[in-house]
């Protein structure tokens, strides 16, 4: 494992998010912790949880009840200022969410500007930077609808990555390209975590988690099934519900 056990930059404990009235528990008591420079890999049935788990780290959705303390800090508490803690965690989406009126390098400058406030010269070296580092500078004044999927993808984790994050929380990022583009958005995740990003990673790709996770979280019915190493994980035996979930997929 990369992280330090001490290092624990994310902790959540008891997380519960519910719908309509408690019928439906989407997390339901979700207790773990990521440390600095890990890469945690969450698996599991679609409704599991998992999307909901990640989404609630940066509260994108707000927890039911629980805590999630970031760097220390429990940002539940409602006189956190979450905007800024949100700034120190890069996202990237499933569907990119890329702004489609601006080129690519606007898409980089603009929240490095208005929430780091760069100056436009600081933001637009580090935007090309990041371009390069991408395999994309040679877009930089293109427009998101002439890119493909997985430039759209790379381009958006070169924007999470613009905000200089602590963690960087992907959410499903390759389940809506199409499958030869798949490889170049995970190379460049599996770069990321060599250079010891610290990684929350909801995902569908079981080569990925089992050559760069350091844990894989098994989350089923809103709760963490299985918390182990790689090898324990495709291993295990003993978890019927994580068998049958491994049978149906590998």
């Amino acid at each position: 494992m990369n992280g330090n056990t001490n290092d624990v930059i994310i902790e959540t404990h008891d997380l519960k998010k519910h719908y309509k009235g408690s019928t439906i528990k989407a997390l339901n008591g979700v207790s773990l912790k990521i440390h600095r420079g890990e890469v945690v890999v969450i698996v599991g049935p679609s409704g599991s949880g998992k999307s909901t788990f990640l989404r609630s780290l940066n509260l994108l959705e707000m927890p039911t009840s629980g805590s999630i303390v970031f760097n220390g800090v429990d940002i539940t508490d409602k006189k956190v200022n979450i905007n800024r803690h949100r700034q120190k965690m890069g996202m990237v989406f499933q569907h990119f969410n890329l702004f489609p009126h601006m080129t690519v390098l606007k898409n980089l400058t603009s929240a490095p500007m208005k929430l780091l406030k760069l100056s436009k010269a600081e933001a637009e070296e580090r935007a090309m930077q990041l371009l390069a580092r991408v395999g994309l500078a040679d877009r930089a004044d293109s427009y998101p609808s002439t890119l493909s999927g997985g430039q759209k993808q790379r381009i958006a984790i070169a924007r999470a990555l613009a905000m200089n994050p602590e963690v960087m929380l992907f959410d499903e990022p390759t389940s809506a390209l199409d499958p030869e583009m798949v490889g170049e958005v995970l190379d460049l995740m599996k770069e990321l975590a060599a250079e010891g990003m610290t990684m929350v990673v909801v995902t569908h790709e079981m080569g990925f988690a089992r050559e760069v996770a350091d844990r894989i979280v098994f989350m089923s019915d809103g709760v963490v099934g299985a918390d182990a190493t790689p090898d324990e994980f495709f291993n295990n035996t003993e978890n019927p519900r994580l068998r049958q979930f491994l049978d149906k997929i590998l």
